[in-house]
Order: structure tokens, then C-alpha cells, then sequence
């Protein structure tokens, strides 16, 4: 693996997703997320059977990783974070405390990259780790990429939508 980038659907249509992955030269596409959708239709494209078609349809591998997601105990704990501050779940641009440390020590700790590696596939070089959030440090995929990056070396660019 050459690269590693992060994208969530939040903010993309289907034509400035798929760009932004064509233009990543992504290869390898890993969801992160245990429940394969994403409320509104706006975001219909990144409903699980719609996303594998796209991507088949552009040469991109999927990778499902519902393991890599946090449980429900640890998104409640981001919720109420998300509560207590007033903030919407898709206006939240970073992770709380507890959220962090739920998913480091529920997933991260147990984590192999060099499985992982395997999984993927040894002919990958671009893979993207995806989720819904728009901002990279709002969604456990950041905590992941830089998990990947520390162990492994290897460089990490998040894609985000442009503002609007």
C-alpha cells in the first residue's frame, strides 16, 4: 500500500465522490461502517448495493470492515457528547473523549494492520477508508488512518468535500 486517503459522504454527490476517489487514484475502497446507509436521499449513492455498483462500475475494490465500526455503546457516548454541546451529529467536526478512548480501546487496540494488509489485498495501493462523516476528525476512520499511518508509515490525505 502506497497511500492511504479517508472520505465520508457528507457534503459529496455521486459525481464529486467518484471524482474525488478517480482523482485520489483510489483502487481499493474499505467501509468502515457496521450499517451500510446513509440517511437522505441525496446521499442515496452511498447506500451500500447503489456504493458497490458504482465503484465495480469504475474499477474500484470493495471492502467491507463492519469489525472496524464502533459499537452502538460508543456512538451513544458521542451522541450525548453531541447533546450536551447542542451540536447536530453532521455540524460535529471533531470527536469527544469518550468516543476516542471507547473505540481505541474496543477496536484499536485489538487492531492488526498487517491483517488488514492482507485482507485489502497485497496489489493495493490507493485505499480509502470510508464512513459518512464529512470531517475526517469527526469519524472513527481518522482514528484508524492514523493508526495505519504510525504503525505502517504510510501517508494519509482526508478528502472533503469543497464548501459550499
Amino acid at each position: 500500500m502506497q497511500k492511504i486517503v479517508t472520505i465520508g459522504a457528507i457534503g459529496f454527490d455521486r459525481d464529486t465522490f467518484l471524482a474525488a476517489l478517480k482523482s485520489a487514484h483510489v483502487d481499493t475502497f474499505c467501509d468502515l461502517r457496521a450499517r451500510r446507509m446513509v440517511r437522505g436521499s441525496q446521499y442515496a449513492f452511498a447506500n451500500s448495493l447503489r456504493l458497490q455498483t458504482l465503484l465495480e462500475e469504475n474499477g474500484i475494490r470493495y471492502r467491507h470492515f463492519p469489525d472496524l465500526a464502533p459499537s452502538q455503546e460508543t456512538r451513544d457516548a458521542q451522541a450525548a457528547e453531541d447533546a450536551d454541546q447542542g451540536i447536530a451529529r453532521r455540524q460535529r467536526s471533531s470527536l469527544g473523549d469518550a468516543f476516542i478512548n471507547a473505540y481505541r480501546n474496543e477496536i484499536l487496540w485489538k487492531f492488526d494492520p498487517h491483517a488488514f494488509l492482507t485482507q485489502i489485498g497485497t496489489d493495493a495501493r490507493v485505499v480509502a477508508l470510508f464512513c459518512v462523516e464529512r470531517e475526517p476528525s469527526a469519524c472513527h476512520r481518522s482514528l484508524l488512518a492514523a493508526t495505519l499511518e504510525n504503525l505502517l508509515k504510510i501517508e494519509t490525505h482526508h478528502l472533503v468535500p469543497a464548501v459550499e
